[in-house]
């Protein structure tokens, strides 16, 4: 079951918005009081020796798991460490605070623990972590039955009815409130120094089609044929048999980063001068041990933070704005989309081994977690898939390893190493730039998405070197990422 969700500005009077900040941090601490419940229950799991063996025992062999797996999960409902478990929890706490907090949104709020765990047990989670204050801003329910409920143009929640803002003349949300409604959510957004509110309606099946209102057509229609991507940490190529493009993933964010960097600035200098007790005459904080670290917070530190808080939101909205822009363009362009498979998680942690340069100084240790914060290539990804998913298609990972499209040449077949400096390669004599020739190759990439349809590339490599040169002309003279190379 497909599911889409329309966001909408609530009309909220001050004494409601006081009893919505109220829920809020009640539900922040419903969250820290279960968390603190399981996580009792999970050190003494964690303790027994079957466990820790069983979890070692572990081949990531899914055959010769599944046994191993099947007395996991019996250790685990042993210690009621199971979603059930989670919400008969709740069911306790919510009667001391029935009144603001129903039944079902406190069920909303275990499940939400439980997936946590669920990221500790089966994902890279490292531990759970606690909800600060003022850090839980969003709310929901199972259904529209109870709980939070939208009826016409409110919403009606434990005593609340609250007017919701619907533009009448905007075809794609009467178009979206015809949908049926699977459940709704209230999120809070600090916005200007100031806390708006929105309701998030969540519909069953697919959103609306766009429409142009001058032609009559599709505003986002899907294209025809093979498209292929070589997605980076800041850039992506795209290589279909309509047009080649290498662009630089939401570059409108680094204004803003630059922005973020002066202001960070600034509550450095002024923790410093109102804190002078807590560093070393070196710079460097004081090690405290176990004793409590008091941080003064001058009113010129409160006003910068709440600047950062801004520059935040700006950029996570931008950033999107900009992903869902460059995914239509990109489905846009076919209906057969193909990717590396890509570990950006890898790529944020920190080098292991400490090296040297060949001027004998130590290399740095950091690798690409602030380009993959700015830039989000996961997200960007994940879009796609989302809208392909509208048209029943989906995005096609092929096999880094196996394939190795930065490696390959198709007009003699061979594989080459090439350093991650090297930006342009050579095919039968021609100069391309290598990440518009990888999209290619992936564009035509066999359905066993190991190898490449060497029929294709050559039937197709002409046009490629027209539209990949054009794009290269579209390029020069602009100042681009020292990763593009043009």
């Amino acid at each position: 079951m497909a599911y889409f969700v329309l966001q909408l500005h609530l009309k909220t009077e001050i004494y409601q918005e006081h009893i919505l900040n109220k829920r809020f941090e009640i539900g922040r601490q419903i969250y820290n009081a279960i968390a603190n419940v399981t996580q009792k229950r999970y050190h003494e799991m964690i303790k027994t020796k079957r466990y820790r063996e069983l979890i070692a025992n572990l081949t990531h062999n899914e055959k010769k798991d599944k046994p191993i797996w099947k007395k996991i999960n019996e250790i685990r409902e042993e210690y009621r460490m199971t979603k059930k478990e989670f919400l008969k929890d709740v069911k306790n706490m919510q009667k001391h605070f029935k009144k603001n907090i129903d039944s079902q949104t406190a069920q909303k709020i275990a499940a939400s623990v439980w997936k946590a765990y669920e990221k500790l047990f089966y994902g890279n989670g490292e531990k759970i972590h606690y909800k600060r204050y003022g850090e839980l801003n969003s709310l929901e329910s199972n259904s529209n039955l109870q709980g939070i409920r939208f009826r016409k143009d409110r919403i009606l929640w434990n005593g609340l009815d609250i007017p919701v803002a619907i533009d009448n003349n905007n075809t794609y949300e009467q178009q979206a409130l015809q949908n049926p409604i699977a459940y709704c959510r209230i999120i809070r957004k600090y916005i200007r120094n100031k806390f708006k509110y929105y309701l998030q309606i969540v519909f069953k099946g697919n959103p609306p089609v766009k429409i142009n209102e001058k032609t009559g057509m599709s505003k986002h229609p899907i294209g025809k044929g093979d498209v292929g991507l070589d997605i980076g940490t800041s850039t992506i190529a795209i290589a279909s048999q309509t047009d080649v493009k290498i662009l630089e993933l939401a570059d409108k964010v680094q204004r803003l980063e630059n922005e973020k960097r002066v202001i960070l600035r600034k509550m450095d200098r002024s923790r410093r001068a109102m804190n002078p007790q807590n560093y070393n005459p070196d710079g460097t904080i004081k090690k405290q041990g176990n004793q409590k670290v008091i941080w003064k917070k001058s009113n010129h530190y409160l006003n910068c933070q709440n600047q950062l808080k801004e520059i935040y939101r700006k950029q996570a909205d931008v950033r999107k704005y900009q992903h869902e822009c460059l995914a239509n363009a990109i489905i846009s362009l076919g209906d057969k989309i193909c990717v590396e498979k890509m570990n950006f998680a890898g790529l944020q942690k920190r080098a292991k081994k400490t090296e040297k340069n060949t001027k004998g100084k130590f290399k740095r240790k950091k690798r690409f977690g602030k380009s993959l914060a700015n830039k989000a290539p996961a997200m960007l990804l994940e879009i796609i898939h989302r809208k392909l998913g509208y048209f029943g298609k989906e995005l096609v990972e092929i096999n880094t390893f196996e394939a190795r499209a930065s490696q390959f040449n198709h007009v003699d077949g061979t594989y080459q190493k090439k350093k991650l400096s090297q930006r342009w390669t050579t095919v039968d004599g021609i100069r391309v730039q290598r990440d518009m020739y990888s999209a290619f190759l992936i564009m035509n990439v066999n359905s066993d998405l190991k190898t490449f349809d060497i029929e294709k590339c050559h039937a197709r490599f002409e046009d490629f070197k027209m539209l990949h040169d054009r794009e290269v002309m579209r390029l020069s003279g602009h100042k681009n990422l020292s990763s593009i190379a043009i």
